[in-house]
């Protein structure tokens, strides 16, 4: 290399005291003994806003250890056309496919943020020309190797602790899918349910309509014969337009039902599935007879607010770390020429390394205003996480309270029906014999009608009600998903300052 071209190359690239290895030893030790330092003030986990205890309705609190845990959903669930449903809807919904992305979503924010306390390196060729005062001298430097741009050395541990927000919002979201996992697990459920009770109701009226149908022609005679009255018959024909009112009702919703649960499947559903039957009380698990104490803080919407709240707490770690220096580090080694010609050959090597320490000194109270916000937002996390338990309190309280009441009731219904039966046959005998009005014996039919209709939905209230003690109890939901962003996710190292 010329002398010109080595005096260019030194005025270009500045010489320092110590070799390129050395100093960047040097800085590479500096910046890993000063990273460590956090200023992510020291989480804990706020109180439960609830009861210590829930309300009496003959279902006692045990400890964690002394009850087993609920099953998996394809435990809880024992009818195998119902399992394939949920199988097809958890390969299917969207919801939940949408849900699931957002984990993909989080986890590259969570990897891109992750990257920040690393250097940038590129490669790239840079040159300039620039004339003397005279104007009668063009000189020419051209340079090409390797750059590092405005690395931030975090020294007080503001990257740090944008990575460890990331990895707190990814976890809440993992949390987030497991939640509409359970919810769709239960909707498909009830759409299930709902669907085999409209047919059973359907039945129940077609059969109801051609009984009134029967009574009405059997009426029309007896009428046509002069031994009823128009009255008879007017009151005949009016139970009969009833049932056939309520058959299309029943149509009505058989079809809302079957719709409602082919949407949550996603999917055209094939005739087989919707096979109509009986739909006995052990096809959901009823719940364990004793629940944890701390049975709500496993609940995926619980745990996705707890790391949401997290996150805000991390956040206010970084927004502390603003109002400390920002250290950074600029850096190139390469080849260097005055001609563009001769930049790779042999004996251009040089390099430059230019730190940087900037203070705020004043920048209009942005910085405080910024942890003023973080702070805020934590005490909005605090309350929407306590707001998340409250809700689940007092679904499981509810819950509960139906699962006390509701099988008495569907007992008492299941008596009434026996009684009506018995009522009805007796009116439509006295009736038959002339002792008792054509009133009576249609009053009887109405009721036993009703009374039939209330077994069914009570049947399918007290089911009801074990799909949402799944849901509300936080579901057999599956922890593997969790498990696998936790360990994609480590947490973020710090100690504080």
């Amino acid at each position: 290399m010329s002398d010109t071209t080595t005096v260019q190359a030194g005025a270009i690239m500045t010489t320092l005291s110590l070799s390129l290895p050395r100093r960047l030893l040097a800085a590479a030790a500096l910046a890993a003994l000063l990273t460590g330092c956090s200023f992510i003030p020291a989480y804990e986990r706020p109180d439960a806003p609830v009861a210590s205890a829930w309300p009496e309705n003959g279902l006692g609190i045990e400890t964690a250890e002394a009850t087993a845990p609920l099953a998996a959903w394809s435990q809880f669930i024992t009818d195998a056309q119902l399992r394939e449903l949920i199988g097809l809807a958890l390969a299917n919904n969207r919801d939940l496919r949408v849900a699931t992305l957002s984990i993909e979503q989080a986890r590259a924010q969570y990897q891109l943020t992750g990257a920040g306390p690393l250097p940038v390196v590129n490669a790239g060729v840079t040159g300039s020309r620039q004339s003397t005062n005279d104007g009668d001298t063009i000189s020419s430097a051209y340079t090409g190797g390797l750059l590092v741009s405005a690395w931030e050395l975090d020294f007080f541990g503001r990257l740090a602790s944008l990575t460890e927000v990331a990895r707190a919002d990814l976890l809440s979201t993992a949390y987030a899918r497991e939640a509409v996992q359970t919810s769709l697990i239960a909707n498909v459920a009830t759409a299930w349910l709902n669907l085999q009770t409209a047919n059973a109701l359907l039945d129940l009226t077609e059969q109801t309509l051609k009984t009134r149908e029967d009574s009405q022609r059997l009426t029309q005679l007896r009428f046509d014969s002069g031994v009823v009255s128009a009255l008879d018959l007017s009151q005949a024909q009016s139970l009969t337009a009833s049932a056939r009112a309520t058959l299309a009702e029943q149509k009505r919703q058989l079809a809302q039902a079957r719709n409602a649960l082919t949407l949550l499947v996603g999917q055209e559903i094939e005739p087989r599935l919707l096979t109509a039957g009986d739909v006995p009380l052990g096809v959901f698990e009823d719940v364990p007879a004793g629940l944890p104490s701390d049975l709500l803080l496993r609940r995926p919407d619980i745990q996705s607010a707890e790391w949401s709240l997290r996150s805000a707490n991390a956040n206010i770690g970084a927004a502390r770390a603003a109002f400390f220096p920002s250290i950074s580090l600029t850096a190139s080694v390469g080849s260097a020429s005055s001609h563009l010609s001769d930049l790779f050959r042999s004996g251009s090597f040089g390099w430059t390394l230019a730190p940087q320490a900037l203070l705020p000194i004043f920048d209009g109270g942005r910085n405080r205003a910024n942890l003023r916000g973080a702070e805020v937002a934590r005490e909005v996390a605090v309350a929407q996480y306590e707001k998340a338990i409250q809700t689940a309190f007092s679904e499981v309280a509810d819950g509960l309270a139906g699962r006390a009441t509701l099988a008495d009731q569907l007992t008492a219904q299941e008596e009434l029906v026996k009684a009506e039966s018995q009522r009805y046959e007796l009116s439509d005998l006295r009736y038959k014999s002339g002792v008792s009005s054509f009133l009576d014996m249609l009053d009887a039919q109405r009721s036993l009608f009703t009374a039939q209709q209330a077994v069914l939905q009570s049947r399918a209230a007290l089911l009801a009600n074990r799909i949402t003690m799944y849901r509300v109890l936080g579901g057999g939901w599956d922890a593997g998903a969790v498990e696998l962003a936790e360990s994609a996710a480590p947490a973020a190292a710090g100690a504080t300052p």
